[in-house]
């Protein structure tokens, strides 16, 4: 067995209004709330969304704002399972009124990937692409 990565929380300023966005945008593609629990702080939860056996957390941040490539994250990427998705996924984030950062396009660096990013409701950068999995450059 080697090693995975299991789960990713992430603060958000308010976890519902993140928890709608999330679900908003990937619902559609299976993501679904796996569970609430009480973080060893006691004074909040933590929810986690699936995708299969992956979880994204979300927690209530202390304060402060995320800053796009400050140290930290500089996106977090979701990729779909055709390219008719990503231009689904643009529309709901659309409806949604999120900032779109790059609307569906061909990828500049990997031929065959079609890609949009949105940004959530803190301004984290989220990607959701679509590529064959014989041309993704990190399998």
């Amino acid at each position: 067995m080697g090693v995975s990565i299991h789960h990713i929380d992430l603060a958000v300023s308010d976890v519902e209004r993140s928890l709608a966005f999330y679900l908003g945008l990937l619902g559609p593609f299976g993501m679904r709330e796996a569970g609430r629990f009480p973080t060893y702080r006691g004074t909040e939860e933590v929810v986690y969304l699936a995708f299969g056996d992956q979880y994204l957390g979300l927690r209530q941040a202390d304060g402060g704002d995320y800053r796009y490539y400050d140290v930290g994250m500089e996106h977090l990427a979701f990729y779909v399972e055709k390219r008719e998705d990503v231009d689904a996924a643009h529309r709901r984030a659309l409806d949604m009124g999120m900032t779109i950062h790059f609307p569906p396009e061909e990828d500049k660096d990997i031929p065959g990937f079609y890609e949009m990013f949105v940004f959530d409701p803190d301004g984290l950068r989220i990607e959701v692409a679509y590529g064959p999995p014989e041309l993704d450059p990190l399998r």
